[in-house]
């Protein structure tokens, strides 16, 4: 007697939600597991893809100089960092000049929130605030890192040799300031100077979880900032290389610096040089490591759930140790009873997968209803992967059971009690 595999997984359903409430506590395990990879994969997966949009709007031509490594905004360095020799604005036309696969120069000089000691704010009547990032950059920053506009322009070459009063603002903070939308041609107050807003950036791509500082920017010319602020040495040069040539950019970059700086062949850099890409792979390193902690804690759960499949799987083979021995009476092959009960064991296991993946979804999308900064997104690898593992697990843990079952004397079982 021949059974169909159709029939195969008809019986294992059927003996499945014959007995569903000992299986719902069968695939604890498994339904946890797999709820776990899911729902880290899906936040990682978010996360990457805000950064990538993040570092895109930073211009994936251009290669970062600067003093320490990390955001040049950031006031966190290691000590060692802290220490080297400060980023000199002489450094981009030396290198512009040296170069042959740079094609500009960019030259940002970044304001910390209390320079003098004091918190920097910016006001208006009725309102002021501190949750804000001060820059001051060259005009040409507008074409080596474009951006859209919502309001307004961006300063010119003029503006910035007059050393005018005039800022570009983020898209949040110009909202913040001025409620109605209408920022352009409007004052406002920045550390004790009259400034007049020009433009307002677009909303932001990206980011780190949601956030970018992008949309808080204060962005003024540089001899603006440079007048403002001339006990600062916080500058960053970006140079932008010719196109399809950045690694050359990069290594030509990092050989004229080593020469300004005076280093010899065996020193290390003293000063952090970068690209997007290299910012996203390290990036990568550190979910690497996470997704690796997600998926031996989950392990342990499905472990755990592939065990309770194999416990469940034996003591169905001994209760139904009558209907083998029918089974095999009948005519049914050995090859007949191992093929039921491993369909029976990732049938198991993948309601397990499923009921899983699904509680899975759902958490993401509540996580990104309450928390709209950390991005989610589920990917379909992660679906497909956790499905699969589920049923693997049942086939592996299904297997001693169906093997036991095949092995019963037909006559020894029709006499079991």
């Amino acid at each position: 007697m021949n059974i169909s595999p159709g029939q195969n997984f008809a019986m294992a359903m059927d003996a499945v939600w014959a007995h569903r409430f000992r299986s719902m506590l069968t695939v604890i395990g498994i339904v946890i597991g797999i709820t776990t990879v899911v729902v880290v994969a899906s936040l990682l997966t978010g996360l990457r893809a805000g950064i990538v949009q993040f570092f895109d709007e930073l211009g994936p031509d251009n290669v970062f100089l600067y003093k320490t490594s990390g955001d040049p905004s950031s006031e966190f360095a290691s000590i060692k960092e802290r220490h080297r020799r400060p980023m000199k604005k002489e450094y981009g036309d030396m290198i512009l000049r040296a170069s042959t696969y740079v094609q500009d120069i960019g030259l940002t000089l970044y304001i910390p929130s209390a320079p003098g000691g004091s918190i920097i704010t910016a006001k208006v009547p009725g309102f002021e605030t501190d949750s804000l990032n001060m820059i001051g950059t060259l005009p040409n920053a507008e074409d080596l890192a474009p951006r859209d506009f919502d309001q307004g322009r961006f300063f010119t070459d003029e503006e910035n040799e007059r050393v005018s009063h005039v800022a570009v603002l983020g898209y949040d903070l110009a909202h913040a300031l001025f409620p109605s939308g209408e920022a352009d041609g409007r004052t406002f107050m920045l550390d004790g100077s009259e400034f007049t807003v020009i433009g307002v950036f677009a909303k932001a791509k990206g980011g780190f979880f949601g956030q970018n500082a992008q949309d808080s920017v204060i962005e003024m010319p540089l001899k603006t900032a440079e007048s403002r602020y001339p006990q600062l040495d916080r500058y960053m040069i970006t140079a932008k290389a010719k196109p399809g040539h950045r690694q050359d950019a990069y290594d030509e970059v990092d050989g004229i610096m080593r020469r300004i700086r005076g280093m010899k062949k065996d020193d290390a850099d003293d000063f952090s040089i970068s690209t997007p890409d290299q910012i996203i792979q390290q990036f990568d390193k550190i979910t690497g490591i996470i997704g690796l902690v997600a998926i031996a804690i989950s392990a342990l759960g499905l472990l755990v759930g592939g065990i309770g499949v194999m416990n469940i799987m034996l003591v169905s083979v001994t209760e139904r140790t009558r209907e083998i021995g029918v089974r095999k009476a009948l005519g049914a092959r050995r090859v007949d009873i191992i093929s039921q009960f491993l369909a029976e064991a990732m049938a198991l296991t993948g309601a397990g997968g499923v009921l899983g993946i699904v509680f899975a979804v759902l958490l993401t999308m509540l996580v990104g209803a309450l928390v709209p900064a950390l991005p989610s997104s589920v990917p379909s690898w992660a679906l497909v992967t956790a499905f699969s593992v589920s049923v693997s697990i049942g086939l592996f843990f299904g297997v001693w059971p169906a093997v036991k079952a095949s092995r019963l004397d037909p006559v020894e079982a029709l006499r079991y009690e």
